[in-house]
C-alpha cells in the first residue's frame, strides 16, 4: 500500500447538508489508513458559494465535495474541469492543486461511477429500454450520462417542474444522449411511469426529515419488472422504494451510490483506494 498523500482538510459543501453521511464515510476511511479525521460538512447557501470556496482555499483545504444546489454553478468558479465533468455540466468533487505557486481548483464528476455501480447487475434487462428521471439538476445530469453509457437507452424522459431546465440539460448532453431526451411535466402521469423500465429519483423528495415525500404519488405507475432507483440515502428505505417493492419492482437505494462516488473522490484526494470494509462498518453503526 502506498503512502497517503493527503495534505490538508476535506469537506462537503451544499445547502442543506445536516443530513449528510459523507463525513462518516471519509473519516472512517481515513482512520482505517491511520490518518486523523479531517472531513467536515459546511452549509453554504447559493449566494455564498464563491466566498465559501475562497475560504476553503485560504484555510488550506486539499479538496471538497459539492452537493445540492451547487453542482452546476460551481463550474464557472473552477480553474480546470475534467473532460467528463465538462461534458456532463456538473461537478461533485474538487481537488485543490497546490503544486504550483498559486492553488488551482480542478473539478471532477464521480457521481457517474457511483450511479452506475449498483446498476450493473441489471444491465442485461435494462439495456436499450426506457429511462425516466425525476429532476433536472446536477445529479440528473450525471444519471443521464451514466445511463447513456451503460444502457444505451431508447429514450430518457425527464420529469421536472421547470421545462427550460430540461431543454438546457438536453442541449448540454446532446453529444452523449443525442435526441433521446424528452421532457414531461411534473408530476408524471402513472401511464408515463409504466412505460419505462428504469426510474430514477434525483430530487430531495423523501429525504430526512420529510420522509413522506415521493415523486410517484401512492406508487401509481410502478410495476413489476421495473428497477426503481432513489438517490436519497437517508432514510435508506424511502417511501418511493417501499412503494416500488410493494408493486413488485426492484428497488435500489442511494447509499451504494453515495459510497461509490465517495470512493472515487477519495482516490483523487489521497492516491489510495477507499477501505470499504471500514466504511460499511461505520455506516452500520450510524444506522443509515
Amino acid at each position: 500500500m502506498g503512502s497517503l498523500r493527503l495534505q490538508g482538510s476535506l469537506c462537503v459543501i451544499g445547502h442543506p447538508v445536516a443530513h449528510t453521511l459523507s463525513p462518516a464515510i471519509h473519516n472512517a476511511a481515513l482512520g482505517a489508513l491511520g490518518h486523523p479525521p479531517v472531513y467536515e460538512a459546511r452549509d453554504v447557501p447559493p449566494d455564498a458559494l464563491q466566498a465559501a470556496i475562497r475560504r476553503l482555499v485560504e484555510e488550506g483545504f486539499a479538496g471538497f465535495n459539492v452537493t445540492i444546489p451547487h453542482k452546476e454553478r460551481i463550474l464557472s468558479l473552477l480553474d480546470r474541469v475534467d473532460e467528463t465533468a465538462r461534458a456532463v455540466g456538473a461537478v461533485n468533487t474538487v481537488v485543490v492543486d497546490r503544486s504550483g505557486r498559486v492553488p488551482r481548483l480542478v473539478g471532477y464528476n464521480t457521481d457517474i461511477a457511483g450511479f452506475t455501480g449498483p446498476l450493473r447487475p441489471h444491465v442485461e434487462r435494462l439495456r436499450g429500454g426506457r429511462v425516466l428521471v425525476w429532476g433536472a439538476g446536477g445529479a440528473a445530469r450525471a444519471v443521464i450520462a451514466g445511463a447513456a453509457g451503460l444502457l444505451d437507452p431508447e429514450v430518457v424522459t425527464v420529469v421536472a417542474r421547470r421545462q427550460e431546465q430540461v431543454f438546457t440539460l438536453a442541449r448540454d448532453l446532446g453529444s452523449a444522449v443525442g435526441r433521446r431526451i424528452v421532457a414531461t411535466p411534473w408530476p408524471a402521469a402513472p401511464h408515463v411511469l409504466e412505460t419505462h423500465e428504469l426510474l430514477v429519483n434525483t430530487t430531495p423528495l423523501g429525504m430526512h426529515p420529510d420522509t413522506t415525500g415521493t415523486p410517484a404519488s401512492e406508487g401509481e405507475g410502478l410495476r413489476a419488472g421495473q428497477v426503481v432507483y432513489d438517490l436519497v440515502y437517508r432514510p435508506a428505505r424511502t417511501r418511493l422504494l417501499a412503494d416500488a417493492r410493494r408493486r413488485g419492482a426492484d428497488p435500489i437505494g442511494g447509499l451504494p451510490m453515495l459510497v461509490g462516488q465517495a470512493a472515487a473522490a477519495f482516490q483523487l484526494w489521497t492516491g489510495q483506494a477507499m477501505p470499504l470494509d471500514a466504511v460499511h462498518r461505520e455506516l452500520s453503526r450510524a444506522d443509515a
